[in-house]
């Protein structure tokens, strides 16, 4: 059953929002248009998408103003005369800004659940949904519909890859979530901090600094790297005892010093004459 639902809405998302060009389709398009007020559309508590620019409204009531609309909304009855949009919010929104009083409307029966699911992979397809936002659909369809990764992949056209990654951002503090919807930082940036002790820090140093995705890549690669032992990074009192120590016996000597954890001496030799050579000489020390 959820196989067959599955296969429905995912392989049959085009009839249900409309976009199917098939006899069939065309005419179940006629038959369930309607001219609808646009006081009686009510927005979908459950759409993903909460965040709508205010540019990108006006450039779109614009639009509407100079062309109509377009593409007409999908939603249901809500069964008091009144609809719930499922798809096409950000339409609705401009073209209340644009003075429209009417608007092209497919209706379909829906249950709750077919709602929900139409809205996410509708958003996800087609719509600019911030990372979170998709992250968020990801999850919602992923628990609610019992979807796996790869079936999700296969639904809405994205890598398994793209969804785990994007999975992983729902994992930032949540001041760091703030930060990706405001548009601060890429979902580039943000999967860059999953795996660090202070993503919080490090997301205000890549915001401060201005860093490309490459360039937080790269100080997150070296706040989370492990020291190394060259000599580069000791400090002068260790390089001058390994000098001493070298030139004393006549082998190079390295010191790996971890301060309260201790440290390492290593002797390297290039031959197995050498090797006797430096047991003779620890064994005589006694």
């Amino acid at each position: 059953m959820m196989q067959a639902h599955k296969k429905r809405l995912g392989r049959g998302l085009a009839a249900l929002i409309g976009d199917d060009v098939s006899e069939d389709g065309i005419i179940q398009d006629i038959r369930s248009l309607k001219h609808v007020p646009i006081e009686l559309l009510h927005a979908n508590p459950n759409n993903p998408r909460k965040t709508f620019a205010e540019s990108d409204l006006d450039e779109l009531a614009h639009s509407i103003k100079d062309k109509g609309l377009l593409q007409p909304l999908l939603a249901r009855s809500r069964g008091d005369g009144e609809y719930e949009i499922v798809a096409g919010e950000r339409r609705w929104r401009a073209a209340q800004r644009a003075g429209i009083h009417e608007l092209p409307v497919l209706i379909r029966e829906l249950s709750d659940g077919e709602a929900l699911e139409i809205a996410l992979i509708e958003n996800i397809q087609r719509s600019d949904l911030n990372p979170l936002e998709e992250a968020r659909a990801y999850n919602q369809l992923l628990g609610q519909f019992n979807y796996t990764q790869q079936q999700l992949a296969h639904s809405i056209g994205k890598s398994r890859s793209h969804i785990s990654n994007t999975l992983r951002l729902l994992n930032l503090p949540e001041a760091v979530r703030q930060q990706i919807e405001t548009g601060k930082l890429t979902a580039g940036h943000a999967r860059t901090l999953v795996a660090t002790d202070s993503p919080n820090e490090l997301a205000q140093k890549i915001i401060a600094l201005g860093l490309s995705v490459r360039e937080a890549e790269t100080l997150t690669r070296n706040v989370g790297a492990k020291p190394r032992s060259s000599k580069a990074q000791k400090n002068v009192e260790t390089n001058a005892l390994e000098k001493a120590v070298s030139e004393s016996i006549g082998f190079k000597v390295q010191i790996n010093d971890r301060g309260s954890k201790g440290g390492t001496v290593t002797i390297s030799y290039k031959s197995l004459e050498q090797l006797e050579e430096i047991c003779k000489r620890l064994q005589s020390s006694d």
